[in-house]
């Protein structure tokens, strides 16, 4: 049996933290949630196996979040999605070597599609 896949979901709007949270426990995620992007960097260890990110969140940057988890040994290789209405969205990604973006308004079908695509491409 293979454990569940833990999701990390940072976005400034408690409203999308909570429908993207229920989705996700819904598909069997095991799913984590936070207003602040910096909470991230509290996991030593249980490290999420996916992280979905807002690019633009009240005081913090997801680009900047990005480029910090990129960086850090530690959760280099955790697989990041942002999740923004930025029009440049694809470009960003990128360049900050995201592994995938989906664009708001969204539907939840292509959001799953992602995050399928990114977690089980390698299998």
């Amino acid at each position: 049996m293979t454990k569940e896949k833990k999701i990390f979901i940072a976005d400034d709007d408690p409203d999308i933290l909570e429908i993207l949270s229920l989705m996700l426990r819904t598909n069997k995620y095991n799913v984590q949630a936070s207003t602040n992007a910096n909470d991230i960097f509290k996991y030593q260890e249980d490290l999420p196996d996916l992280i979905l990110l807002d690019i633009w969140m009240s005081g913090l940057d997801g680009r900047e979040i990005c480029k910090r988890l990129k960086e850090n040994k530690l959760t280099k290789k955790i697989p990041v999605i942002f999740v923004s209405a930025n029009s440049n969205i694809e470009e960003i990604t990128h360049q900050y070597k995201a592994q995938g973006y989906i664009a708001k308004p969204f539907e939840m079908k292509k959001l799953l599609k992602e995050i399928d695509v990114v977690l089980y491409k390698d299998n």
